[in-house]
């Protein structure tokens, strides 16, 4: 009963015997095909499959890149001037207004009857002024009258014709006459200054009367009206509604101080444009050009603040928007660039994979500066037309065989 038992021990020892044979000829094998040639390092298993392009030549700007926020040109805050009942409100909220449109009434009745009361007494003092001019003629004749009589019996009384009473009489009724005509002259001068302060209530009350209509001061867009149609406003004190100045418009932002040296060069040359795009809309920029810059640098941040001013004509361009801002400093003409993805990074700093005529791989460093959209420019390492790999890089090494899976359209060269 116990010899089948023995024999199956004895198969399975046969078996554990022969495998380290069977493994020794695989290591074997893989150690003889690993002697003819790399694994995917293009011996003679085949060249490396990678996706290459052409180094380019083209004029490229030299841009800073920020974000930054949308400040309004001006901002109006509309408050009434003189109080009553707000009895119509001639827009509606978010509207477009230009400058000296009708925003609002207040109640012109108190203020058209007060004007109606100075307008009677300008006129009052004018006729005033009339009968004090009419009362100097009169009393200018009538003196002038008294003196020829007065030195007419000033005569016949030296004859002794008239007795000296009668004469005294005639002469001090002649002065009389000409005291009488100075108070004429005064009334006159009193009158005309009492007619200039009549002036200056009728204009004073034209002016109250006009502050019943507001108007806009800017064009510019509505916000909230914070006091309804209907209520009683205050002057100078309560706030209707805010007015936005959209056209032009800024758009503030902030650099690096480190880059302030090189912003005023630029500027001494011309003006410099700024390039402002939303966050939700990228592709869509507004271009503008830079208006300001601050007078010192923010010591807690280490930047400096800097403004640009927009038409903003489709009013793209929102206040308080945050958006991503562009100011370009300059364009270099035929700059060398290659296709981002193409930068490799190694122990010693920058590089790439160029293939040669006979199609193996040369590691060439480089040394990169401004980035343009997916290209970078290259300032030393490589000459426009060579051939460099994008993809498929992991599986190189210098003297790699390559075959091209794929080509990438070159940078074009700029005309």
């Amino acid at each position: 009963m116990r010899r089948p038992a023995l024999v199956t021990i004895g198969i399975i020892l046969l078996a554990f015997i022969a495998l380290p044979g069977c493994g020794d000829k695989t290591v074997s094998a893989d150690k003889s095909g690993a002697g003819k040639g790399g694994r995917g390092r293009g011996g003679d298993q085949g060249p490396v499959p990678v996706v290459v392009a052409t180094v380019g030549q083209k004029t490229v700007p030299i841009n800073i890149d920020v974000i930054g926020n949308v400040e309004a040109y001006s901002t109006i805050s509309v408050k009434a001037q003189i109080g009553g009942q707000l009895t119509v409100v001639s827009f509606h909220e978010g509207d477009y207004v230009k400058k000296n449109d009708l925003l609002f009434t207040i109640d012109q009745r108190p203020y058209q009857g007060q004007l109606n009361q100075a307008e009677a007494n300008l006129a009052r003092d004018t006729a005033a002024l009339s009968q004090a001019e009419a009362n100097l003629a009169k009393d200018m004749a009538n003196e002038k009258y008294a003196r020829v009589e007065a030195g007419r019996y000033q005569k016949l009384a030296d004859q002794g014709i008239v007795s000296k009473e009668q004469t005294d009489q005639i002469g001090s009724n002649a002065d009389a006459l000409a005291q009488a005509v100075l108070a004429d002259r005064a009334a006159i001068e009193s009158a005309k200054a009492q007619i200039i302060s009549s002036k200056s209530a009728v204009e004073n009350a034209k002016v109250q009367l006009s502050y019943t209509s507001i108007v806009s001061p800017i064009d510019g867009r509505t916000g909230n009206i914070t006091v309804k149609q209907g209520n009683i406003v205050t002057p100078n004190t309560m706030e209707l509604m805010t007015i936005t100045e959209m056209e032009p418009i800024y758009v503030t932002f902030s650099v690096p101080e480190a880059q302030l040296t090189d912003i005023k060069k630029y500027m001494a040359q011309g003006k410099l444009s700024v390039y402002a795009s939303p966050q939700d809309n990228a592709a869509h920029q507004e271009a503008g050009v830079l208006t300001f810059i601050d007078n010192s640098v923010d010591s807690t941040t280490g930047t400096i603040k800097l403004k640009g001013t927009f038409q903003n004509g489709d009013k793209q361009l929102w206040p308080g928007q945050f958006v991503r801002v562009t100011l370009r400093l300059t364009t270099r003409p035929n700059a060398v660039v290659i296709p981002n993805q193409a930068i490799q990074n190694g122990q010693d700093g920058q590089f790439v994979y160029v293939v040669k005529d006979d199609m193996r791989v040369e590691m060439r460093p480089v040394v990169t500066s401004t980035r343009v959209d997916q290209d970078l420019v290259v300032d030393s390492g490589l000459k426009p037309g060579e051939t460099i790999v994008t993809e498929g890089q992991l599986r190189l090494a210098p003297n790699t065989r390559v075959q091209v899976r794929d080509r990438k359209a070159a940078p074009v060269k700029a005309s």
